[in-house]
């Protein structure tokens, strides 16, 4: 790129076209610019706060109450800082606000030449806090019932051992068992959520045969008791290679399987086909997952990736299909929700075909 025509697009920029609040004081402390997010976000017009002082322009006070310019004195305090950290303050009226500033000098530890406040929106965070306060309060929830199995039987066991035929021990053992894995799946869906929002979700690539990945998966479920003829599988043959991570992959078909034969009825049909490439897309094998039940409302066919979202209240944690979206865009793959032909949930994933950058 042109230096000298990027540094005349800069200059063009106009404070109105921050996404954030800003607002700057002169040397005096006097307002001399004020945007128009800086103005949506404290209820008052540009033109008022322009030539006020920024202490009356800007009446910020912490969470105690105490006014915030007396308590960080840009201009009378230490000249050898350079700024203050984003921290949430209050503007008249208890509204919230998250507000850095910056300390400009004419040089190190000399006078204050400018005051640039930078002001952001508390929604976001907000959002992001209450997601959190229920990713707690749902594991909660879903830790507390198999833990108080486990210590009830363990705690019966122990107390009254030889009360027991070979018979009822095993059966509560088996109990104790399940909660267990249980107990392991739900840690294991938190770290997925956790390194997924981080991303850092680790890809460990190698050759998977998606075909035979499926017949195990659902020779899985017909080995834990579930109808053979439930399940009807469509795999195409001669598909294309596929380089992915076979753990992760595994884990999409338990979560979109298993949702399939909780919240569906019916046949459940797996097809696995090949996906030809688009203007927008490069080849690579498609996987279909579609049931006979009453199928997702319309409306909440948006939601259907978002955590926490159950389409029944047949248990689960609500986190299965969003780590379902995390490993497959991760791998560069893509997911869809629709209504199958026979009415129900259609589920459907395509994975990019060919080999890692290091192996060509």
């Amino acid at each position: 790129m042109d230096t000298a025509v990027g540094a005349g697009e800069l200059a063009r920029v106009h404070p109105d076209d921050l996404p954030d609040g800003l607002v700057v004081a002169d040397h005096r402390g006097v307002v001399v610019c004020c945007n128009a997010a800086a103005a949506r976000l404290t209820g008052v017009p540009a033109a008022e706060a322009l030539g006020r002082p920024i202490e009356r322009a800007l009446p910020l006070e912490d969470q105690d109450g105490r006014p915030w310019w007396r308590l960080t004195d840009p201009y009378g305090g230490l000249a050898t800082r350079t700024g203050q950290p984003e921290r949430n303050l209050l503007l008249p009226g208890a509204r919230e606000v998250l507000v850095s500033a910056r300390y400009v000098r004419a040089r190190p530890s000399g006078e204050l030449r400018r005051l640039v406040v930078s002001l952001r929106g508390t929604e976001a965070r907000q959002r992001i806090e209450r997601g959190n306060a229920e990713l707690i309060a749902t594991v909660a929830h879903e830790l507390r019932s198999p833990l108080t199995s486990v210590k009830g039987f363990t705690a019966t066991l122990l107390a009254r051992w030889e009360r027991f035929t070979d018979e009822q021990k095993r059966l509560m053992l088996q109990t104790v068992d399940s909660d267990a894995d249980r107990v392991t799946r739900l840690i294991t869906e938190l770290l997925d959520v956790s390194r997924i929002d981080s991303g850092r979700l680790e890809i460990r690539r190698q050759p998977v045969a998606l075909g035979e990945a499926v017949r195990r998966r659902v020779d899985a479920l017909v080995n834990n008791g579930q109808d053979a003829d439930r399940f009807q599988l469509d795999i195409q043959e001669d598909l294309p290679s596929l380089w992915a991570d076979p753990d992760k992959i595994d884990q999409v078909l338990v979560n979109l399987l298993e949702n399939a034969v909780r919240h569906g009825s019916g046949r459940v049909t797996i097809e696995v086909h090949r996906a030809p490439a688009t203007r927008t897309r490069q080849e690579g094998t498609a996987v279909t997952v579609s049931d006979e039940g009453p199928g997702i409302p319309e409306d909440a066919m948006q939601r259907v990736f978002t955590r926490f979202w159950r389409g029944s209240e047949r248990g689960g944690t609500g986190l299965g299909l969003y780590i379902v979206k995390g490993i497959v865009e991760a791998h560069g793959g893509t997911v869809t929700v629709g209504r199958s032909t026979g009415g129900g949930a259609r589920f459907r994933f395509i994975l990019p075909a060919g080999t890692p950058a290091f192996l060509r």
